[in-house]
């Protein structure tokens, strides 16, 4: 069979595109079925936004003067797993809360938030926000902001430590769980105090001695009470402590 110029490029074309289509279905089969036996990876993108409602209570040292030359420093206090989720009130069962109600002299304000939930861990992002709301709305010096917490408020404290190394002045932990891989991330020029029951069944005690012995090999300034005989409340006897307070009072951030 014969075909002139133009039959024989015609041909030839559709011959090209046969194949071409042919190729086309043998790598999608292909694709499908390396998709199926591999899973398939993709990239996205979503920005969120999470919102936490904290009630609180904010205590003010008899005498405190808004417009006074000298600020004050500020006592953050996270309360512990047995105060979460119910009624603000509850705050004020154990550590500076019930002190302020007792009407203990803090030298400092003191800054108390309630966890809204009874089984979740603190909102730190959100503990910071209403921290930064306190102090910019009073006078307060940023110098001597101070942290602390009980049980898994004394968690969440190590943890605000660990995040936000420089916003600190001193540190006190009481029977909390620690974060010891990340011990090093915390600022080295924080003065620490942590405390802890040696009978303590929830949290064990060796969660403060092995955050003590590392913070201590790496050169850090630690005070650690560790008291002998003492459950997990071991809170009853460190915040009772007077020389905690003025200790606090003492730091400031270069």
């Amino acid at each position: 069979m014969f075909y002139n110029r133009n039959e024989y490029v015609q041909l030839m074309n559709g011959i090209r595109m046969a194949k071409f289509k042919m190729l086309m279905v043998t790598g999608l089969v292909l694709l499908m079925t390396s998709c199926a036996g591999q899973g398939l990876l993709t990239e996205g993108a979503l920005e969120t936004v999470s919102k936490e409602t904290l009630e609180y209570y904010l205590y003010f040292p008899e005498g405190y003067d808004e417009n006074a030359k000298q600020p004050y420093g500020i006592l953050l206090f996270l309360h512990g797993g047995g105060e979460a989720g119910g009624e603000l009130s509850e705050v004020k069962k154990h550590g500076p809360p019930k002190m302020m109600a007792d009407g203990y002299p803090f030298p400092f304000l003191v800054l108390a938030p309630q966890n809204p939930h009874e089984r979740k861990w603190w909102n730190t992002a959100a503990v910071l926000q209403l921290l930064d709301q306190a102090i910019e709305e009073n006078n307060v010096d940023k110098k001597k902001v101070y942290l602390t917490g009980l049980s898994r408020g004394g968690s969440a404290a190590w943890d605000l430590a660990v995040q936000y190394p420089d916003k600190w002045a001193a540190l006190s932990v009481v029977c909390g769980m620690a974060p010891v891989p990340y011990a090093h991330w915390i600022n080295k020029e924080l003065p620490i105090w942590v405390f802890h029951g040696d009978k303590d069944k929830v949290i064990p005690v060796s969660e403060s001695d092995v955050m003590v012995a590392k913070l201590k090999e790496m050169g850090y300034q630690v005070k650690y009470t560790r008291y002998q005989d003492v459950g997990h409340n071991s809170w009853g006897r460190a915040y009772t402590t007077d020389e905690l307070y003025s200790w606090m009072n003492e730091q400031q951030k270069n």
